[in-house]
């Protein structure tokens, strides 16, 4: 086998390693990490919801409810059974443990969640999702992996290290991620557990081997195996110095942070966890029959809320909850109108929780858009990017100047107030995150004209998107001056039916429908 093949489909990361039961995946330190710096000592705990998770029924939006009644009436959650969190939204009644995060000040909720131009594709919109590309970049790299490459191109010598003995990041489960694809070799790997040690043996080789390709292969192949168990050396040393305060459900992802607690627990220096739960693509049984308080979505929700709940818990008691944020995300939200099997089809925006001690509690956002006639494929209209989230988690919590950010992601992201107290923000917090527009008039046929105040002193862009979230034409793109402002968009090219314009300046944003009739 060839040595950059190897590197490409397997070095070590086809090298398993369990975690009390549980297989982990290392990825290593890359250029992120000179960026945060070894003295912020700061880590993320991604939560993957693999399979689109259904926004509409995690977070219900009560000033949209009777529209959404005549969209979904077979499996919307019944108003007084929702968790009532705001006077506008409600959580799925097994987020108990959502709930008290979020009247603790623990929990922001961002909503509409998507990207231009969203890809309903499990396998696209993850790639997307991962390598934090636009929809119509495909990248052979992800983000993490193109700065490892750049800054590591001899890996995997000379790792671990002293200044750096633990992986920077550690992916509980069995996918290796494609975040950490470089140009020529996949810097994640597969690591055993300190609970079942498996220390792997060198391959031996003849003296005739020692100057034939075979051999050099093998010594390459042997280096591997060596870092290898390296670095299941030092993850079971820490696993091994560290414990457990909360008594965790027995359930996969429960199961997945309990090692995450437990590694934290015990000194690791890993920044970045990525753990994960499938089950969410829901296209039939998502409810039990006509009740829809039990069901598929149901048993999810309940896993996700207890799991994330007793890992806070656990933190706490530790004393390590201020040092740990929160992520979950999926791949797409769910259409808006349900299927005839109880179910819910591919869509495009959801909300996305952000948890911890040291988060900014609230919602950001304004509740969906839905219609009265809701047409069968539409979807939730996005609010904010994907990225944007990113970005200001590595902005607020890794101390990342925008500059190194805007190269990681995008340039024109919007910083979000979503981090408070535990580290520094550089948000005017008191600023509205809503903008003041409007559109008229709405129904249109031939033109609209859109009105809003601009503060002249960030990016603005103003867009119009489909209903199902493609990317029909950009307005602006641009800084404007500050003042009122006020544009005339022709639409006599656009067929009949919902449209969504979205403006978003700075931190603000607003996303409004507009109805194409003639």
């Amino acid at each position: 086998m060839k040595r950059r093949k190897f590197i490409q489909t397997g070095s070590v990361m086809t090298l398993p390693i369990f975690l009390n039961g549980m297989e982990v995946t290392a990825i290593q330190r890359s250029r992120l990490m000179d960026l945060i710096g070894p003295e912020n000592d700061k880590i993320l705990v991604l939560v993957q919801l693999n399979g689109g998770n259904d926004g509409l029924n995690t977070l219900i939006p009560l000033d949209r409810y009777d529209n959404l009644v005549n969209a979904r009436k077979d499996i919307i959650i019944p108003q007084d059974k929702a968790l009532k969190i705001t006077s506008k939204d409600a959580l799925h009644h097994k987020l108990t443990n959502f709930e008290s995060l979020f009247k603790e000040g623990k929990m922001s909720i961002v909503q509409a969640v998507s990207y231009p131009n969203q890809n309903r594709s499990h396998f696209r919109s993850t790639d997307i999702w991962m390598s934090g590309s636009s929809f119509n970049q495909y990248e052979n790299t992800g983000w993490l992996g193109r700065y490892l490459s750049n800054d590591h191109p001899n890996f995997p010598y000379g790792y671990p290290s002293s200044n750096y003995p633990d992986p920077f990041a550690v992916t509980m489960g069995n996918i290796v991620s494609e975040t950490c694809q470089g140009t020529i070799t996949n810097y994640s790997y597969t690591l055993n557990s300190p609970a079942d040690l498996r220390i792997i043996p060198d391959t031996e080789r003849s003296v005739e081997d020692t100057k034939t390709n075979y051999g050099y292969e093998l010594d390459y192949i042997n280096s591997a195996f060596r870092q290898s168990n390296s670095y299941a050396a030092t993850v079971g040393d820490k696993y091994n110095k560290g414990t457990n305060k909360a008594t965790y459900p027995n359930t996969g992802l429960a199961g997945q942070l309990r090692n995450v607690a437990r590694l934290i627990s015990g000194g690791s220096q890993t920044k970045i966890y990525l753990v994960s739960m499938g089950g969410f693509d829901t296209h039939a049984s998502q409810v039990n029959g006509i009740d829809p308080l039990t069901g598929n979505h149901a048993n999810l929700m309940d896993n996700l809320s207890q799991a994330i709940g007793v890992f806070q818990s656990d933190l706490v008691q530790q004393g390590l909850d201020k040092r740990v944020v929160g992520m979950t995300f999926s791949e797409f939200g769910r259409r808006i109108r349900a299927n005839n099997s109880f179910g819910t089809d591919h869509g495009t925006a959801a909300p996305l929780f952000v948890f911890g001690s040291c988060v900014k509690g609230g919602v950001i956002g304004e509740s969906p858009t839905i219609s009265a006639n809701v047409g069968q494929d539409e979807g939730v209209a996005m609010q904010y990017d994907f990225r944007s989230i990113y970005a200001s988690i590595l902005i607020d919590w890794f101390n990342v100047s925008k500059t190194d950010v805007s190269e990681i992601l995008f340039k024109e992201f919007q910083h979000l107030p979503i981090i408070e107290g535990c580290a520094i923000t550089s948000i005017d917090e008191n600023e509205p995150l809503v903008i003041n527009a409007n559109i008229f008039p709405n129904p249109a046929s031939e033109f609209i004209n859109i009105a809003f105040e601009s503060k002249g002193v960030e990016h603005t862009s103003l867009a119009i998107f489909d209903s199902i979230g493609s990317l029909i034409k950009v307005i602006y793109d641009k800084r404007l001056d500050s003042g009122q402002q006020q544009v005339t968009v022709p639409i006599s090219d656009l067929a009949v039916g919902i449209y969504y314009v979205r403006l978003a300046e700075g931190s603000r944003q607003k996303t409004m429908k507009v109805l194409v009739a003639r």
